[in-house]
């Protein structure tokens, strides 16, 4: 264990319905609030979280119905993603912050931006969903909801979808654990719903600098369809594209995650 790690706080939060789980690092503000993409948990971040300022605050929690907050029941629909990210938000008293979301953890993040919560200001998009589907068919939506049925699925996915160049083996173990742990009504609400949800009425009222981070190698959310279909929508945002990865980038290249992440706050 890190001297940085051994400042990271394990607790609870209450949201409707029961309690997510999540890890705390009190700090320098403003403070990062994490959100982690589907199929992912709080570990997702270690690796980012690692290579941040040791004085900077932080939050990683995991989302209802992945993690160890998989007995959390529904709904798992983006809305109630974005009450709970507030709740725990209000629960440790941030009067200055900044939300941090990963693919799906990225368009909850773009939804609760949407809300105007006190004392948000700023947000990094990494690997985000856009606002509204892109090409998302019936077809898409179907193999989608089975990328994560069993271990050789999940295997398949890093390969052929999730990253540029497959990840170190401690690394792949991680996102099979995580990915078939989640609850299977929370595994199938992306694929079936928050894939297809149009948030994109709402996120022109973000008023907070928005850093959207694209992977370069992205199969899932490309460079090209964020700056054409989530850039304009959101008159804030700027895009940088990161070298060398594919849709994980804060597990394959978290060196250059936490950097953009580290400028960004230092800017606000």
């Amino acid at each position: 264990m890190t001297s940085q790690e051994q400042n990271v706080v394990g607790r609870f939060f209450d949201v409707r319905g029961g309690q997510v789980y999540a890890h705390v690092r009190e700090g320098d503000g403003p403070a990062l609030v994490f959100l982690h993409y589907w199929g992912g948990s709080r570990r997702t971040w270690i690796p980012v979280l690692r290579r941040l300022d040791p004085g900077q605050g932080f939050v990683a929690y995991d989302q209802r119905g992945w993690g160890d907050s998989t007995s959390v029941p529904g709904p798992y629909d983006l809305e109630q993603l974005a009450d709970d990210a507030q709740r725990v938000v209000d629960a440790l008293g941030y009067s200055s912050y900044v939300l941090v979301g990963h693919s799906m953890g990225g368009k909850v993040a773009q939804l609760l931006a949407a809300r105007k919560p006190a004392g948000l200001r700023g947000v990094v998009l990494v690997a985000p969903a856009p606002p509204a589907p892109i090409g998302v068919t019936e077809q898409v939506q179907e193999t989608v909801s089975h990328a994560y049925d069993d271990e050789e699925a999940v295997l398949r996915s890093i390969d052929l979808m999730l990253t540029r160049g497959g990840l170190a083996p401690e690394l792949r173990r991680q996102v099979v654990e995580d990915s078939l742990r989640g609850g299977d009504e929370a595994r199938l609400q992306w694929p079936r719903q928050g894939l297809v949800q149009d948030v994109s009425a709402g996120v022109s009222a973000i008023g907070v600098p928005v850093l959207v981070l694209a992977g370069s190698d992205d199969k899932v959310d490309p460079p090209t369809v964020l700056a054409e279909h989530l850039l304009p929508l959101i008159p804030t945002a700027t895009l940088t594209v990161l070298k060398d990865t594919g849709h994980l980038s804060p597990l394959e290249v978290p060196d250059q995650v936490a950097a953009h992440i580290g400028a960004f706050v230092a800017q606000l």
